[in-house]
Formats: structure tokens, sequence, C-alpha cells
């Protein structure tokens, strides 16, 4: 196994039950992945993803690789209200968690008469993109036809133009021709950005997203997502996994067409009947390629801006766990995040947990500032220089300006701040999307060199901390059960 981030380490406990002997080798000197902690002077704030959807998924893991549920290991609870959203105008609006009934009411409530009909009409339309691309993108390995994916499973409303009938093909289609409405349409660009996906060009059928949020819920795990991770962690622990820390695998090892090990920094050489890999292994295949299948170029990938704030006095009672500042100008931030350039005022998720475990004690509180931003840049190539210190000063400067909005006086609270950017934690993963001609999905998680597979965010389903845990189920299937295997049932 290589890497033991989310998706890998969900592969090798599901292996390990099956009676594999697993071991995995990771380049850090820890597990996780994208799902770290930073702590200092008694703060702790996670440093990847803030909030856990669909926490089925690692329900599920949990009781097939030890019989116990998930809340057995971890604190989970719902957070309500789900999120709170400041619009460039002004207004407000609170949404319930994991009730669609109420966020119509509450939209139709802080938006005016007709708004909130219009977001349920949408998640009606919504749901049947979920219900037709649930099983093949998120339940099943990646079709051999994979190329019927790239139909549009959304259902768009037919608008008749002065030439031809048009459809929304696009999250901002949706937007300006069925929601029509400035600030639903904010709402579904958000959503769609926060994923790391262009409102611009990804397709409508990224509507399923805020349709699992609102009908799932949203969960934050007591203590930060990293409890989740050190639970999943032990769990493998419990199972026999070995894990070897600081220890890079710098090739995949081929024999007679086939897989058969890894060659580490070291120079030592370990032995396997099966190769999982849970990051890009394009580097370790001495430049060939070895995908299912030939995929459209994948679009601009993006990180994530991380400002970890220390604020002197206590949370407000009336906070909300999670507020959505909207940038004034949704056109001009999508053209910089996949132009490769920095946003002027992006729009920012503030997290703001009422958690004793993530402060030093009550007089003081951790709140997580983030916007979804351009990649890092290699030499020459696209994204922007994280590493220039005038532009991740500038860029926290943009954070907080927008999270005083939601954190009143939040600069004069400031005690210190950490900033991390895509230089340090690298790019995220958008998830899979039927429609657009297949260009929103990712590689199979079974390849065309026998005894190498994909988990994890670059690989099928994609990017997000639910479709890891996904691909390490559909990674130990395939193992398991062989090409055969056509997903849980």
């Amino acid at each position: 196994m290589i890497g033991a981030g989310a998706g890998a380490m969900a592969a090798a406990a599901r292996l390990a039950v099956a009676g594999h002997r697993v071991t995995v080798y990771e380049r850090s000197a820890t597990y996780g992945g994208s799902v770290g902690r930073f702590q200092r002077d008694g703060f702790a704030f996670d440093t990847g993803p803030g909030l856990l959807h669909l926490p089925a998924v690692w329900r599920d893991l949990f009781l097939k690789t030890g019989k116990e549920p998930l809340e057995s290991r971890v604190g989970l609870v719902q957070v309500d209200p789900a999120s709170r959203h400041l619009f460039a105008d002004g207004t407000a609006a609170t949404l319930p968690n994991a009730s669609r009934a109420g966020v119509v009411s509450a939209l139709e409530e802080a938006l005016g008469a007709g708004a909130g009909e219009r977001w349920g009409r949408f998640l009606v339309r919504a749901r049947d993109a979920w219900d037709r691309s649930r099983r093949p993108l998120l339940e099943e390995p990646l079709w051999p036809n994979w190329e019927v994916l790239g139909r549009n499973p959304y259902p768009s409303l037919r608008r008749r133009g002065l030439l031809r009938v048009r459809e929304a093909a696009t999250v901002r289609e949706i937007g300006r021709w069925e929601l029509a409405d400035p600030r639903l349409s904010a709402l579904l660009d958000g959503c769609a950005l926060s994923y790391g996906l262009d409102p611009r060009d990804a397709p409508a059928s990224a509507a399923l997203l805020p349709y699992m949020e609102q009908t799932f819920g949203s969960w934050y795990v007591e203590g930060g997502l990293r409890e989740l991770a050190r639970a999943v962690y032990e769990r493998c622990l419990a199972r026999k996994v070995e894990f070897e820390f600081d220890a890079e695998v710098t090739r995949v090892v081929e024999k007679d067409g086939r897989a058969v090990g890894v060659e580490l920094a070291d120079g030592s050489f370990a032995e396997a009947a099966h190769v999982v890999a849970g990051a890009p292994v394009a580097g370790l295949l001495g430049g060939r390629v070895w995908q299912d299948r030939d995929v459209p170029p994948q679009r601009p990938v993006t990180g994530r801006f991380t400002v970890l704030a220390a604020l002197r006095g206590a949370r407000s009672a009336s906070a909300a766990h999670r507020t959505v500042v909207h940038s004034p100008d949704a056109s001009a931030e999508a053209a910089a995040v996949f132009g490769g350039r920095a946003a002027e005022r992006p729009t920012v998720t503030v997290l703001r947990p009422d958690d004793p475990r993530t402060r030093p004690d009550g007089a003081h509180e951790a709140v997580t500032l983030t916007a979804t931003v351009t990649a890092h840049a290699a030499p020459g190539g696209y994204g922007a220089d994280w590493t220039d210190v005038a532009l991740r000063e500038r860029c926290a400067r943009a954070l907080i300006d927008q999270a005083a909005a939601a954190v009143p006086e939040i600069r004069e609270r400031l005690l210190w701040q950490e900033v991390l950017t895509p230089a340090e934690t690298g790019p995220v993963p958008a998830p899979a999307l039927a429609g657009g001609g297949c260009g929103w999905l990712h590689q199979g998680n079974a390849t065309r060199l026998p005894g190498l597979y994909l988990a994890g965010g670059w690989s099928h389903p994609g990017g997000g901390l639910a479709h890891a845990g996904m691909s390490g189920a559909l990674v130990a299937g395939l193992i398991v059960e062989g090409p055969d295997f056509r997903g849980s049932r």
C-alpha cells in the first residue's frame, strides 16, 4: 500500500479483514494524508476538511471491519444549523441541517417569496441526478463503457429561445436560467467552488452536491476531523495492518507484465501480490501510464488557502458552526481561481466549532477560514506561486476582511494566525461527475497493469473524504472478488 491517506487506509482495513497481509508505506511521519491537524498554545485546528458528509461511508467501514459503530470510536454530531450564508447584497440565510423542507422555508423567509420554492424545485431535479448517477459514480467500479457517463443526468428545464430550445448544461446556467436569483446562484456556485469545480463549466450534474449535503446532512467529529483519521488508523492496527512511516516509495516494480512490489528510497524492495497506490503514481512508473482507459484531460486543479486564527474572547453562543461569506463577484472569482490567479474578494468559509478540545479554555476561540484558490504553480506551470510572501499576506488579509462579516472584531481579537496554502497542503481533487463529455471522471481503481490499483481522491470516484472511503471499498472489492466485482449491494 502506497500512502496512508484516508482512501488507502479504508482499503487496508477491509483487505486485512479479508485475510490479506497489508503493509502501508508512507513517506511522511504520520497517517491521514490531507486530514491533518495543527496545534499551538492549547489551540487545535483541522488543516484539511472540517466537516463530514455521507458519514454512512465510514459507518460501513467500521461495521464491516469490526462489527462496531463508528460512534463508538469518535464523537459524531450533526451541525445545526448546517450553514449560515451572507450574500453580497447584505441579506443572510440560515439553513437547517438534513431538512430539504426546512431549507426551502428558510430561503423563502430570508430571500423573499418564490426563492425557496425555486430552490425546492431545483432540489427535486438534483435528486433525479443523484438517483441516476449514484451507483456508477459512487458504489461501483468505473464501467468498461465509461463513455456513457458523458451524458448529463440532471433533468434541465427546457427554455425556448429565439432560435432554439435551451437547457442548462452547467452550474452557472442552472443559476441563471432556473434559480433566477443572484443569491441562489451564489449558493449553488459557492457549493461547486468549495469542491474545486468551476461553476462556469462544471456540468449540471454537480447539482447532486448540494442535494447530498442538504439531504444527508453535515457532521462534525468532536476534536476535529483528524479524530476520524486516528480512528481509522487504529482500526487498521487492530486488524494487523503494518505501517512504515518516513518510507518513500520511488518505483512500482513490474515483472512479466504485472506489478510485483515497490522499491523504496533506501533502495530496498518490498514484494507484493497487489500494489495499491493511495496517491498519483505517474512518477513511480518510469513515465508510463497504466490508466484503465484514456480519459479526457482533467480541468485545472485547485487548492485551499487557510487561515488558522487563534482568538481571545469566548465564542458567541449564537455563532453558527459554518458561515459562508459569498464573494460580491462570483464571475471574477472563478476567472481568477481557474486562471491561475488569486481572487480579490474570495468566497470564505468560516468554521467556528463549539468544541472545548479546540481551544485552551472558554475565554478563547479557534476559528478556521478557508477559500478555494488556484493551485500552486510548478516552475513555469499553471497556478500561483504560493511561496511568495506578499501574495500570502495579501490573501490572508482578504480572507480576514471577508470573515469580519461573520466574526465581528476578528482583527481586534486575533492573538496569532497560521497560514496554509497549496504550497504546503497540495492540490485538492474534485469529485467525479457524470456529464460534460466525461471530463470530470477520474482514473478507475483497476489499471491496465495487473496487480496495480488506485485508491483515494485522484482515482474513481474522486475527491472528498466520503469519496475517498468509497474508493477504498471499491479497491478492496476488486482485489478480494476479482474483476467481476460490481460494487456494494
